[in-house]
């Protein structure tokens, strides 16, 4: 990635139409300068590449993560309506508080997408992102929530870091790992930008274009389910919401359809985890409805 196309990507998730500011409730980029980068972000996220090999601390992932979500912001518009994005926050992070990592270093926050595509992805540390077009599968609270738990599921597995190269982990370790970081010089430096880039980049690829493994699918899917009962969610609004999808995608796309099993091998994974009898409340459907509807 050339210097011009990193700033234009730390730009974008600057002024991306005050959403990365919900997204981000904490400080707004405070060490990464409009013109450039510091050196001090730089190290920060070096050692977060070099920690990739042992156990990343939640900081060091909450820096890798904010600059993927400022690629994805890159590459989508944010979709401006506060009451239904404020909906989504509220109904995240309770089942965020349900899962087995309730809380990471710079919260969890979710954002949509201002695509009809049907599709939906998860950041490490915890930045979620939902497509209209995602939205528009869901008939009920219920199946929003099947979505959500899918994505806070990829971050508690942590799939978007497991996606980093260990040739990066390795280059990394050589560049920062026998020298003081202030004693690394601007070429020292520069390659651990490169590092770091080529890192997200790889995330990129794996979260977007590629889509993760089957098995993490449907590791996923299964923890997601668990994560729904935990808040007290049908599971059924997981298969609701496949099927929907499953009519909804078209071969070829450039949505799940393309990075995801197919929604009917997920159902059928699926299938002794998941009670279709259930019923969903009709007050969790009106409330859908009303802070949703159609986008």
């Amino acid at each position: 990635m050339s210097e011009k196309n990193r700033r234009d990507i730390l730009k974008a998730g600057l002024i991306a139409g005050g959403s990365l500011a919900l997204l981000n409730s904490c400080e707004s980029f405070p060490d990464i300068e409009i013109a450039g980068i510091s050196s001090r972000s730089v190290m920060r996220v070096g050692k977060a590449i070099v920690k990739a090999s042992e156990q990343i601390t939640p900081e060091q992932e909450y820096y890798i993560g904010r600059s993927v979500a400022a690629n994805i912001y890159s590459r989508y518009r944010p979709y401006n309506d506060h009451s239904k994005t404020k909906y989504l926050n509220t109904l995240g992070l309770h089942l965020a508080q349900s899962s087995d990592l309730p809380e990471t270093f710079g919260g969890y926050h979710f954002a949509i997408l201002d695509s009809n595509e049907v599709n939906a992805f998860a950041a490490p540390g915890g930045f979620i992102f939902v497509t209209k077009g995602m939205l528009n599968c869901c008939q009920h609270e219920d199946a929003l929530a099947a979505v959500l738990a899918h994505e806070i599921a990829h971050v508690q597995l942590q799939h978007g870091l497991n996606a980093i190269k260990n040739s990066r982990i390795t280059d990394a370790v050589l560049v920062t790992g026998t020298e003081a970081a202030s004693t690394l010089g601007g070429a020292e430096l520069r390659k651990v930008a490169t590092i770091f880039d080529d890192s997200v980049s790889d995330i990129m690829t794996n979260m977007i274009d590629n889509g993760f493994s089957r098995s993490d699918e449907y590791e996923t899917d299964k923890l997601a389910v668990k994560i729904m009962g935990q808040a007290g969610y049908q599971n059924r609004g997981m298969s609701d919401m496949l099927t929907t999808m499953d009519k909804k995608l078209k071969p070829g796309g450039l949505d799940f359809f393309k990075t995801y099993p197919s929604p009917q091998n997920r159902l059928s994974e699926l299938s002794a985890s998941i009670d279709k009898s259930t019923i969903v409340p009709a007050r969790r459907t009106q409330r859908f409805r009303v802070n949703i509807g159609q986008v």
